[in-house]
């Protein structure tokens, strides 16, 4: 070191000290530009691209890059090893956003992250414990459920000592969101219609394809079928092809999540019953603008579960929230 700036180090350490103040350290990753991965469900679904949409826009925002990351299909077997391989990637200071497919199987490598100094948030779905986890961002799936069960209640003319038989198409058994959204549809059926029975539940892995053949299949199975609870895109667009294969459009009450614009369609075409939307960009904004408050300045958000409101779309919302509602894609 030259000895300028020996003598101006030593003054500026003593004029602290006059002043009471303690010399701060710099950071060692302050010139470091952060690295937020958003680990996702499954890339082919409209939900997680217009969660991409944010994040991509609040990563922008921020001045941190994003990465991207996931796979065609919605299950633990195939998101384990991305994440392990986002890890070794990411440094501290660095972000995670993780969407787990089985809360269960990613805990451990949520916390490995969160142990090496990695901020994380969990987005839609959870790890079964969040001691490690900044925020977790979700939909009400509980309300979503209870608002589809009324939706289809309404649609099959429901009356007390009636009987009826609907289905349930899910993606996964072990994903948080499904979970939510069958028992807040399950609880609602036993409180306020006792007379509609769940005949069958089937998964899809998120492949609307598979969506489509149990729902055709339950069609064949149960010819009485009065009405379908799709718990998710994927399964809502399985449900709506097989219907229409079927010729049975407005005949099965179809009531669907998610307002993929392909689907928000069909309600006008009388498919759809109605569908229950989320606002995904919103939560991949909020959880890439609480990490990068974090890793910045340890700021830890007010609350660490937040929970989106869900919206019902059906035949008489207005053109403008139908459109302001549709995902982005």
């Amino acid at each position: 070191m030259k000895r300028t700036t020996r003598i101006i180090a030593a003054t500026a350490a003593a004029a602290l000290a006059l002043t009471g103040v303690a010399a701060v350290a710099t950071p060692a990753n302050a010139a470091k530009k952060i690295k937020i991965a958003f680990v996702m469900g499954a890339v082919n679904d409209p939900f997680f691209n217009a969660m991409k949409i944010g994040a991509e826009a609040e990563a922008k925002a921020q001045g941190v890059t994003l990465l991207w990351k996931g796979d065609a299909q919605y299950n633990a077997a195939t998101q384990v090893p991305i994440v392990q391989n986002v890890i070794a990637t990411l440094g501290k200071g660095d972000g995670l956003v993780l969407i787990p497919t089985d809360g269960n199987a990613l805990q451990a490598l949520n916390d490995q992250a969160a142990k090496k100094g990695i901020a994380v948030a969990n987005v839609d779905t959870q790890v079964a414990n969040l001691k490690n986890v900044i925020i977790q961002i979700t939909g009400n799936n509980a309300d979503g459920g209870a608002k589809a069960a009324d939706a289809i209640a309404k649609a099959i003319g429901y009356t007390k000592g009636g009987s009826y038989e609907v289905v349930i198409g899910l993606t996964s058994p072990t994903a948080t969101t499904n979970v939510g959204r069958q028992k807040g549809f399950e609880a609602a059926v036993s409180k306020k219609y006792p007379g509609i029975e769940i005949v069958d539940t089937g998964y899809s892995a998120s492949n609307p394809q598979r969506a489509a053949a149990n729902i055709s299949a339950w069609l064949t199975q149960y010819p009485g079928l009065d009405g379908i609870f799709a718990i998710d895109g994927t399964n809502a667009s399985g449900a709506a092809a097989a219907l229409q294969e079927k010729k049975l459009t407005g005949k099965v009450a179809l009531v669907g999540y998610d307002a993929y614009p392909d689907n928000v369609a069909k309600i006008k075409a009388g498919i759809f019953t109605a569908l229950i939307a989320q606002d995904p960009a919103a939560e991949a904004r909020l959880a890439i603008k609480t990490l990068v408050a974090y890793i910045k300045k340890g700021t830890k958000p007010a609350k660490k579960s937040v929970i989106i409101a869900n919206v019902t779309l059906d035949a008489n919302t207005s053109a403008a929230d139908l459109t302001k509602y549709t995902y982005k894609n």
